[in-house]
């Protein structure tokens, strides 16, 4: 067992207990307090007789939407767009069929009502996604702002879009040459190119359906299957690199000198900006901010889907993964985790380990609130 392991006893069982249950082969874990590092580390497998290693690029799946959030948080600070501008304004064959009233505060608030256009993982070309998206209609009856539903995928390529018409680069360009290079994590993506992915070879970790007796390749994972990335599900790299993109949030935007954000922004992009409402695709009320998801405990800490365990304090912001990740942080405690596992067991399961990994990180470190 390492040395993260043995400070960090109950997490390492609850993710041994997952790998005997067959809900992961492995999982990879990141943990800091005001910025020190606690844990970093990787217990089981990546693929099948592959040992699962720190430095190992996870899929990050949803857990990298918050990226996407800054990138456009970027473009704010600079002028190039405001908050509440219609999307329309950016891109102008948007606006067909109802959804000329949709802004930007609606796409990353899930409240903009257009969730399950869903161009999916194929071999089509950018703008023919962009364009699908754009001439679909929105959900009947469907006010933009008045209702909320989690959007998996569609309201991201169109934040991907405005990125790319205000700035003029590519998303993926932009994130890694904004976000991802400047901080040094890199080996982060959203959307590894292929002949990187190559590259690395078994620094990949593969990703299973463990739904069955046997796990079986995830078709959710894009790279792997050479198909076209999505730009609010394809994050990939090792946690400790997700976990320091946190880790530059807490200290307002800078790390070592190197500013991706105000703190007045990230203090904008972490606050309430959906407070209360129930969310129509989670079926269970959430708090957002602005890309990020914010604690919801307070409307029941046994139910909230994707949430951050029972001990978080209620100013937790960050963003979960589908059946698979979470990363985020907990200003009041001074404390960023980031997890992900290689499997995704079914919904029920994952809740329960998600809960559960959780909350053995606050009672390893005894920031359980007494």
């Amino acid at each position: 067992m390492s040395r993260s392991s043995a400070a960090l006893p109950r997490t390492a069982e609850v993710i041994a207990r997952g790998i005997a249950d067959g809900l992961h082969l492995g999982v990879q874990l990141y943990v800091s307090v005001d910025g020190v590092p606690a844990a970093d580390l990787a217990i089981g497998d990546a693929r099948p007789g592959v040992p699962l290693a720190p430095d190992s690029l996870m899929p990050w799946m949803s857990s990298c939407k918050p990226v996407g959030a800054v990138a456009v948080a970027q473009l704010w600070e600079r002028g190039g767009l405001q908050l509440d501008d219609p999307v329309s304004r950016i891109i102008p064959e948007f606006g067909a069929h109802g959804k000329a009233l949709v802004t930007i505060r609606h796409l990353l608030t899930h409240t903009a009502g257009f969730r399950f256009i869903e161009p999916g993982w194929r071999d089509v070309s950018w703008d023919q996604l962009i364009a699908e998206i754009s001439s679909a209609p929105l959900e009947p009856g469907w006010v933009p702002g008045e209702r909320a539903g989690y959007h998996p995928s569609s309201s991201w390529y169109i934040l991907a879009e405005i990125v790319r018409r205000v700035d003029g680069r590519p998303f993926d360009r932009v994130v890694r040459e904004e976000i991802f290079e400047p901080l040094g994590l890199l080996d982060s993506w959203i959307g590894v190119p292929q002949e990187r992915l190559r590259a690395y070879g078994d620094r990949v970790s593969g990703f299973y359906d463990t739904q069955g007796d046997l796990p079986r390749p995830n078709l959710s994972d894009a790279e792997a299957r050479g198909l076209p990335y999505r730009p609010g599900g394809s994050g990939r790299g090792p946690v400790r690199e997700l976990g320091r993109f946190y880790e530059v949030l807490l200290a307002g935007g800078n790390r070592g000198g190197v500013r991706i954000l105000a703190p007045q922004t990230v203090e904008a992009l972490t606050a309430g900006h959906r407070i209360g409402m129930f969310d129509e695709t989670f079926r269970h009320v959430i708090d957002w901010g602005l890309g990020f998801i914010r604690a919801s405990n307070q409307y029941g800490p046994d139910t909230v889907p994707y949430g951050y365990g029972p001990h978080c304090s209620r100013r937790t912001f960050g963003h979960s993964g589908y059946q698979s990740s979470a990363a985020f942080c907990d200003p009041e405690r001074r404390l960023v985790v980031a997890w992900a596992a290689n499997g995704t067991p079914g919904e029920v399961r994952h809740q329960a380990r998600a809960v559960a990994l959780n909350a053995a990180v606050y009672e390893d470190l005894g920031l359980v609130a007494r």
